[in-house]
């Protein structure tokens, strides 16, 4: 599998590498075995073995021989997981623009008021926060 410029780091997640994912996550660190009960679709062993080595490859995950398996746990977080994901996203279905996302789940009712409201609060709060770090930033260069 040739690397294409983005690095191990930022591959995009298949829904399957995903779930697997999921399992680690909520799981912690498991064999094969272990796994593929917690998958929604019954998968043969092997194609399982398959897909955390496809992780492996890919720097998502890290294993350790126990006997004769091997115990997979996740190499990232699901929320750095997550960022990649609504990075990828916004990149491929909006142009590279957070904001033709935020509009086009706001205009699809995919984001209600209460949504909006927090919203709001958060980016009140990172401006307030962008504006101290610029002010102390200043006052040491002062």
């Amino acid at each position: 599998m040739a690397l294409t410029g983005r690095g191990k780091a930022k591959q995009a997640l298949t829904r399957l590498e995903l779930e697997i994912m999921q399992v680690l996550w909520e799981a912690g660190p498991s064999t094969v075995h272990e796994v593929r009960p917690k998958l929604k679709a019954p998968l043969a062993y092997t194609t399982v073995q398959t897909m955390l080595n496809v992780l492996l490859r890919k720097g998502k995950v890290h294993r350790v021989q126990e006997g004769r398996a091997f115990r997979y746990r996740a190499a990232v977080n699901r929320k750095r997981a997550t960022g990649s994901a609504v990075e990828d996203l916004v990149r491929r279905m909006f142009g590279g623009s957070p904001e033709a996302l935020l509009m086009t789940m706001v205009e699809s009712r995919q984001i209600g008021k209460k949504e909006l409201e927090r919203l709001s609060e958060m980016v009140a709060d990172a401006e307030r926060e962008s504006a101290q770090a610029q002010a102390a930033k200043e006052k040491g260069n002062a």
